[in-house]
Parts: structure tokens; C-alpha cells; sequence
């Protein structure tokens, strides 16, 4: 097991295209942690869309052994995330995880709105940030403007901040030693009963769920039976493991460590993100403190094209709200298109790759009608309904008045 003090968790946030799956790739493969002939572009992004549309969709983890230049050894524990503001739930969910963040912004656009959303998301979970300047092999980079940009906008020190081109391989090693020297490790006690905080999980068809894990106290071995904390349930570990980035077993995973276990669990429902994973017996009594469950903003309904294919399409929601517990769906019947569902989204990319992935993944063709909100009908009685759909609104003479949701937003636009 690895002295706490070798240990560091970190996650590379930054707006959508500043080049965070690149970074992640030049880390990977200046470290070795892959075979030359198994690198490929965006490493971590494993779904056809994300590769396809070259975002990142799904936080991934990957675990990376490094020697430093002084000569030590290091555990390296890489989140790669979202920039997208739609799945900033997995941002804020990974950030929990870890202690330190990589800002890349890039140096010939400088900081944009995306760049802000995702570190007002690493100081509210009190990350030591380190900026790093990527692009420097464009012709359009102007560090120092940038440099500034970062100082006058979001207020943390950019002096020494890292210049990298992802793509050339400059400035790695700098980030690599920046990682190591400028994050801090992570706390821990080895005695202490299990506390684990559970980061995210998903469905395998071999091993039921697997469940990515970050130990904040205690150690976890394979066979240990161990309860989860929000809903009672008890499991028998069959399989520990971290993830270089395919999955590697291994016998035990020690405080500051992320890596994953299986336990035969049949429904994700069961696992719930933020959840505290403790000991059966000997656990410990309180819970980490959790995050918010996710808030679908965007209503839509999605309907089979051929009513025959209602049941397929049933199936293949059901599989698809496993591996995402951002995604809300219940039945809806409509007089024009049959029966189908109404699903609730984080945004309207969120919705554009969940229809993607009901059409490619399991070949069924969609209707999906306009994206909308829910209304609140006060009735003059006192009763609060819902309206999903205008074909329900009630009789106006009965209705007192009727709220509609609303925002704050923080529009962040250049002096020019």
C-alpha cells in the first residue's frame, strides 16, 4: 500500500474544447501507464458519441504510477471531466473526490464561461488549483494576456502558471512535478473504520454493478461485507481493483485511494452517488456528507416511431437510466403518438445523446417531441398540480395562477 504521502488525487477541469482529453492522453502516455500500441486519441472517452463529437460525457478515472525527478515514487489518481455545462453534475461529483484540480485554459481563447462554472465547482470543494496555459503551439497563444485574464477574472495567482502543448507533448513533466510538489496529499487514517464515499457506479453485464470508489478512512479487502450507509443494504465484496485504465485487481485499497468494487449488486439504483460505503460490523456512524441529487431542467417526451417497438424501447430506457442517474423517465400516453415516456434532462446536449444512444445502441427509431418545462397550476382550492403537457391544462376559470420556473444566471461577456 501506498504512504499517504505519495498519493494525489487531482481532476482536470476547463471549459469545453480547451484540450482537457488531450492533457489526460500526454499524462498517460509520458508515464508509460499504457503500451505505446494500445494510445489512442481520447484515451478516457470510451462511447462512440463522445469520440465521435470529441466531448467528454462520463468522468473517467485512471490510475498512474510516476517517479518524480527527485527519484520517489508516486500514485498518481487522474479524473478527467466533463467541460460541458450540462454534466456539470459529474464535475461537482468528482471534485468531492479528490484534493486539487488542473485548470487548463486555453492560451489563444483565455477564460471563458465554462472555465469559471468549473472552478467556482473546485473551490466550493476547497481544491488547491493549479492553472495550466495549454495550445502554446498555436500561432493565435498570448500567454501573459491569458495569464492575466485568469489573475483579474477568477482571482487565483497565475504567475507559474504551466505552459503545455497537449498535443506536441511541451510542458508534461512540468505538470506531472506541479501535481506531485503543488497538490496537496490526501488525509487519511489506516485504523479507522471503512469510510468510503461512493463517486459513481455503472452496469456491467458480467459483474453487475461496479462502483467506483474514493477510501477516505480504514482499509477495504475483497471479501469484506460492507453496508451502504444511505439505504441499509449489505453486500460480500467479490472484487477490488483500480482502473491503469483498464481494470486491474488488486487485494486492497487503503485511505486516499479511488479504485472500484463489485459485489454482485443487480440494480444502480441501489448504489447511490454521494452514498458513504462502510463495514457490516465495526462500521463507522457517520455519513460523509453528500451531494445534491441531480435536477432534470428539461422535459421531453420520446416516443417509438413503430408502436410495436413500445416494449424495446422500455427495456432499453431502463438500461440507459442504470448507467446515469442524471436521466428521470416515467410512462406518457398521447393521443397522437401512443404510448411512450417523458424523460427529464440536465440540458439539451443531455438530451441530444441519450436520443443518440436509444437510436444507435438499440436500433429503435424516435419521435421526441419539443423540449419543455413543467408548470405549477395553483387551483383556487388551494391544490397544486403539475403540467407536463399543454393537452392537460385545466379549466382557467378554476386556476388562481401559475408559476413557471425561472433562473439566476451570471452572463460573463469580454469589456468589448
Amino acid at each position: 500500500m501506498t504512504a499517504l504521502s505519495h498519493i494525489r488525487n487531482f481532476s482536470i477541469v476547463a471549459h469545453i474544447d480547451h484540450g482537457k482529453s488531450t492533457l489526460a492522453d500526454r499524462l498517460i502516455q509520458e508515464t508509460n501507464t499504457v503500451a505505446l500500441r494500445d494510445m489512442k486519441e481520447q484515451m478516457l472517452d470510451s462511447m462512440d458519441i463522445e469520440r465521435e463529437r470529441g466531448i467528454t460525457i462520463k468522468a473517467q478515472t485512471v490510475r498512474i504510477d510516476y517517479t518524480a525527478l527527485n527519484g520517489e515514487n508516486y500514485v498518481l489518481n487522474l479524473i478527467d471531466t466533463p467541460g460541458h455545462v450540462d454534466f456539470a453534475y459529474e464535475v461537482s461529483r468528482s471534485m468531492r473526490a479528490v484534493e486539487g484540480s488542473l485548470l487548463v485554459v486555453d492560451s489563444t481563447q483565455g477564460v471563458e464561461a465554462q472555465t469559471l462554472a468549473n472552478v467556482y465547482h473546485a473551490l466550493d470543494a476547497d481544491h488547491e488549483i493549479v492553472p495550466v496555459l495549454n495550445k502554446i503551439d498555436l500561432p493565435a497563444t498570448d500567454c501573459d494576456r491569458v495569464a492575466e485574464q485568469i489573475e483579474d477574472v477568477i482571482g487565483i495567482d497565475a504567475s507559474e502558471a504551466i505552459r503545455v502543448s497537449a498535443k506536441t507533448g511541451v510542458g508534461i513533466i512540468e505538470t506531472l512535478e506541479a501535481v506531485v510538489h503543488r497538490l496537496p496529499a490526501p488525509k487519511g487514517t489506516l485504523d479507522a473504520p471503512l469510510k468510503a464515499m461512493l463517486v459513481d457506479s455503472w452496469y456491467d453485464s458480467y459483474l453487475g454493478v461496479i462502483v467506483l470508489v474514493r477510501i477516505m478512512d480504514g482499509q477495504l479487502k475483497k471479501g469484506d461485507r460492507v453496508r451502504m450507509m444511505q439505504n441499509g443494504s449489505v453486500h460480500h465484496v467479490d472484487r477490488i481493483g483500480v482502473f491503469r485504465p483498464a481494470m486491474t485487481e488488486i487485494d486492497v485499497l487503503g485511505p486516499g485511494d479511488i479504485g472500484f468494487l463489485t459485489a454482485s449488486i443487480k440494480q444502480v439504483r441501489d448504489t447511490r452517488v454521494g452514498d458513504t460505503i462502510t463495514h457490516e460490523k465495526k462500521g463507522c456512524d457517520k455519513a460523509l456528507p453528500g451531494f445534491k441529487p441531480a435536477q432534470p431542467v428539461v422535459f421531453c417526451g420520446l416516443f417509438p416511431v413503430d408502436a410495436a417497438e413500445f416494449e424495446d424501447l422500455r427495456d432499453s430506457i431502463e438500461k440507459l437510466a442504470l448507467n446515469d442517474a442524471s436521466f428521470s423517465f416515467e410512462m406518457e400516453t398521447s393521443a397522437a403518438l401512443g404510448f411512450g415516456f417523458r424523460c427529464g434532462f440536465l440540458g439539451l446536449l443531455h438530451l441530444e445523446v441519450i436520443r443518440d444512444r436509444i437510436e444507435r445502441e438499440y436500433d429503435i427509431d424516435l419521435i421526441t417531441t419539443a423540449p419543455s418545462v413543467i408548470y405549477d397550476i395553483h387551483m383556487k382550492d388551494g391544490t397544486v398540480t403539475q403540467l407536463h403537457n399543454p393537452a392537460d391544462m385545466v379549466d382557467l376559470t378554476f386556476v388562481d395562477h401559475i408559476e413557471e420556473p425561472r433562473i439566476k444566471a451570471t452572463i460573463l461577456v469580454p469589456d468589448d
